[in-house]
């Protein structure tokens, strides 16, 4: 406990002489010892690698979860070291929404049919959206984290540490400083036992035996004895003081070399620590690339969702106008063929081959429509492209947007697609991404 209580007492004098010679130094009452130029470029580089990392990391939290509470819940689950429960994605969420809606309107109707699409891929997105963000936070976030929770806390050790004995070689400075100040005020001071004091014994004896008593003989003796002791003490103790004085000066050289020693041993260890944030850049340029590709793969993967979404709807609604389309021909061609239930044949009495001739006649028209409805497009004609488009195989043509090209359709062909041509390059191109141009 004493020696606790000791050591309580020394740090508490350590630092409040460190605590003086910090404050004498902002007041520009103290010198400071400078570092190398080398070791402090590389202290600067140091805190700017760690500004901006803590700002990089902090808005790269906000761009992938942009929920305060989530954030703040992760932080939670991450100091107590426990595992995030998995959170659903948004996308998810709505996808799960358009099915239970589906499910609830039907579906068999076109609404509900079409909500069990959009909900399917939208639970695809959101699937592609945690795979990105999981990707993000294991190959971005973590190595960042770790570098401001890792290397930069022994960084900072080392550095407050170095503080420490530059504080601690700068008293050292000081001390040495006064006791030579000393040391060479005593040195230049007159022998007080050589002038004055001599002087006055000298002058005291004579008096006294100039006197005519014997009384004053004997006190002349007795201040010669005394004045005698007084200043054989005096000469004792003015020795002394100048030895003393000389181990000062020794003891303040010896404790300076020692600081001086174990100040340069610290300053290496850290220039060696901060030396190493070259290769902290290294590994944060290879998790930045990591990064980057994540980020390419999941919007690949949202694109190509959104084309196959876009030409399952452009499928269906094509599909329900050539169902309406088509039904309306066969009630106006069943209108068309169909007799009157009172009609001049049926009064007139059995038909003619003339007439038979002319009702079949009558029903080609509708045939010819619905065989145009099948081959919307026939001929060659040109066609402006709406919007990229990759071709999935060797078979289909890949599109830019606003570029002109010529299509034409086949016999038998889905009516979703065409044959485009671009000068050599042929191949089949979705109906959705064209404007037809007469």
């Amino acid at each position: 406990m004493d020696f606790n209580v000791k050591k309580l007492a020394s740090d508490a004098g350590v630092f409040f002489t460190r605590a003086v010679q910090f404050t004498e130094e902002k007041l520009g009452q103290a010198e400071k010892t400078e570092l190398d130029p080398h070791l402090e470029n590389l202290i600067t580089r140091a805190d700017g690698t760690k500004n901006w990392t803590e700002k990089i990391l902090r808005q790269t939290e906000v761009l992938l979860q942009p929920n305060p509470s989530a954030r703040i819940e992760e932080f939670i689950y991450d100091k107590l070291d426990k595992k995030l429960p998995s959170r659903t994605t948004n996308a998810e969420l709505l996808g799960q929404y358009m099915l239970e809606a589906a499910n609830e309107f039907g579906p068999g109707t076109p609404y509900g049919s079409t909500l069990i699409t959009v909900g399917e891929y939208q639970k695809q997105l959101g699937g592609a959206e945690r795979e990105f963000l999981h990707t993000s936070a294991v190959n971005f976030l973590s190595p960042l984290r770790n570098f401001l929770e890792g290397d930069w806390r022994t960084i900072s050790k080392e550095r407050r540490l170095l503080e420490n004995r530059r504080l601690d070689l700068d008293i050292c400075k000081a001390r040495l400083k006064k006791a030579k100040q000393a040391e060479a005020k005593a040195a230049a001071a007159p022998d007080f036992q050589e002038t004055r004091p001599r002087n006055y014994v000298l002058s005291a004896s004579a008096s006294a035996v100039r006197g005519p008593s014997k009384t004053n003989a004997t006190v002349a003796r007795m201040v010669h004895d005394w004045f005698f002791v007084v200043f054989f003490f005096f000469s004792l103790s003015s020795g002394c003081f100048s030895q003393l004085l000389s181990e000062e000066v020794d003891k303040a050289e010896h404790e300076l070399r020692v600081a001086q020693t174990e100040f340069d041993r610290q300053a290496e260890v850290t220039r060696l620590l901060l030396e190493g944030i070259s290769s902290t850049h290294l590994n944060h340029l290879r998790c930045l690339q990591d990064f980057a590709e994540a980020q390419a793969t999941y919007y690949a993967q949202c694109h190509h969702y959104m084309q196959d979404l876009q030409r399952e709807l452009n499928r269906y609604s094509c599909q329900n106008i050539i169902t309406k389309y088509i039904g309306l021909l066969v009630i106006t061609s069943s209108a068309a063929v169909c007799p009157n239930p009172v009609s001049s044949t049926f009064l007139s009495g059995p038909t003619s081959p003339g007439a038979t001739v002319s009702s079949s006649s009558g029903q080609r028209p509708s045939t010819l429509t619905m065989e145009q409805t099948q081959l919307p497009v026939t001929g060659t004609r040109k066609a402006k492209v709406l919007y990229d488009y990759d071709a999935h195989d060797s078979s289909e043509l890949s599109l830019l947007a606003d570029e002109l090209i010529t299509v034409h359709t086949v016999p038998g062909m889905d009516p979703d697609w065409l044959i485009g041509e671009r000068g050599n390059e042929k191949g089949k191109v979705p109906v959705t991404y064209l404007e037809l141009l007469s």
